[in-house]
């Protein structure tokens, strides 16, 4: 090996101090790349748009650039169109708003990004509810992170209404329940505010699945899908259940948006509502008060909490400063500032654990406490009604089964060998 020696007044030696120059002027570029991403979610209306603000402010004070590609309707199916058309022209967003099932569908494709290094320097594994971290992974390694975490499993009430038939509390049991909504229909009152579409039907199937069947057959019956669950007597009951359901329920529900059946217990056309925490976001921008004007309590259950999570995957992109920018997302949203900040604005509480709760309202303290509970319990379960359980064909046999049910004279033996077969069939 020897050195290349020339004259320093040289041709080659002024092209060579010229290169020399060229490169490291580049370098300083190349280190202060901007962090960037693209962002497509659907977070488009009320309190949903101003959390993805405070996301998008927190992420430009920390130097990034922020590209916002929201997509409007259809609970997130729009953004998936976009979505998918996106990544067959080679053109995918930096990080895209997906529920688990979606992202393990295409994790399994190979398209999304390796978070390791963030999650290991942040410690989200000692950070993050168990099962939930394990949403977040492919393969033991994490290619999402979580926002949030909403519950399904909720009682919004009316106690102004509750009052008019002598009751000052939510039930416990599903009996209970029936028989305070047989006084509230003998009385004129819709004892329970409905919405009639499929999604919104799963969700009160599931909740009585978890109060009538418990946190463990919930796991077998529509986790597992194990089939001496699906078409046991237990099963039945559940069916049963959901046929005393739709007599308190009116006859003018079919179709309705989950909101306007939230409005109608606000307004007191309702005495009860079974839906999501988000149905507080409703209440509170009407200006009423929790405990006050509204009361919330968890569906009966043994310690169960079915939770919902918005979460973010990281797609593979190239370019220091697209990396940079899902490094950095990444990192500030499991951050403390911004958890808190956004589920205030979000109605949900944090996915990380810890956060200071002060400022939450009763309704967030207790969803935060039954959550802690859960966790011990077991009884921390993904929905099925807004398809955090199950990929999307076995998702739509269930629910298929169920709107079938609630919508006709079937039979609870019929719903269970509908929902066995269907079951089945989505699995072939």
């Amino acid at each position: 090996m020897y050195a290349l020696k020339s004259k320093p007044h040289s041709s080659y030696a002024k092209k060579a101090a010229f290169c020399a120059s060229a490169l490291l002027a580049l370098v300083p570029a190349i280190a202060q790349a901007e962090p960037t991403v693209e962002v497509l979610h659907y977070w488009t209306s009320g309190g949903e748009a101003k959390a993805a603000v405070a996301l998008k402010k927190d992420f430009e004070a920390h130097g990034g650039k922020w590209i916002d590609s929201p997509v409007a309707g259809g609970g997130g199916s729009a953004a998936m169109t976009v979505l998918r058309s996106r990544v067959l022209a080679g053109d995918a967003p930096t990080a895209v708003q997906l529920k688990s099932p979606a992202i393990m569908e295409w994790a399994e494709q190979g398209a999304l990004a390796n978070l390791d290094d963030v999650a290991k320097k942040e410690k989200w594994d000692e950070i993050l509810p168990k099962r939930l971290s394990t949403l977040m992974k492919y393969d033991g390694h994490y290619v999402a992170v979580p926002v949030n975490i909403h519950r399904t499993d909720m009682i919004w009430a009316n106690p102004e209404v509750l009052a008019k038939v002598g009751a000052s509390k939510v039930p416990s049991n599903w009996d209970d329940f029936n028989k305070l909504a047989e006084k509230l229909k003998a009385q004129g009152i819709v004892p329970l505010a409905l919405g009639g579409q499929p999604w919104q039907e799963t969700i009160l199937f599931e909740n009585v699945v978890l109060g009538i069947g418990g946190t463990e057959f919930y796991q077998k019956a529509l986790i597992d899908l194990d089939e001496d669950a699906l078409k046991s007597d237990t099963m039945k009951k559940v069916f049963d259940e959901m046929r005393i359901l739709r007599v308190f329920v009116d006859e003018d529900f079919a179709g309705r948006d989950w909101n306007l059946a939230t409005a109608m217990v606000m307004n007191g056309k309702a005495a009860m509502q079974v839906m999501g925490d988000w149905a507080k976001g409703e209440f509170l921008a009407a200006g009423k008060v929790p405990g006050k004007d509204f009361l919330c309590q968890a569906t009966p259950s043994n310690h169960g909490y079915l939770f919902n999570t918005d979460s973010f995957a990281m797609f593979s992109v190239e370019g220091a400063d697209k990396i940079e920018g899902q490094n950095l997302l990444a990192s500030l949203i499991l951050g403390q500032k911004f958890q808190e900040t956004f589920n205030l604005l979000k109605g949900s509480i944090p996915a990380r654990l810890g956060v200071p709760m002060d400022k939450f309202d009763m309704c967030a303290l207790q969803s935060e406490k039954d959550m802690q509970a859960s966790q011990a319990s077991d009884g921390f379960l993904p929905s099925v009604g807004v398809n955090m359980a199950l990929p999307g064909n076995l998702t739509g046999a269930i629910i298929d089964t169920v709107t079938s049910h609630f919508n006709s004279e079937m039979s609870s033996q019929e719903a269970v060998d509908k929902l066995v077969q269907a079951v089945n069939l989505a699995k072939e």
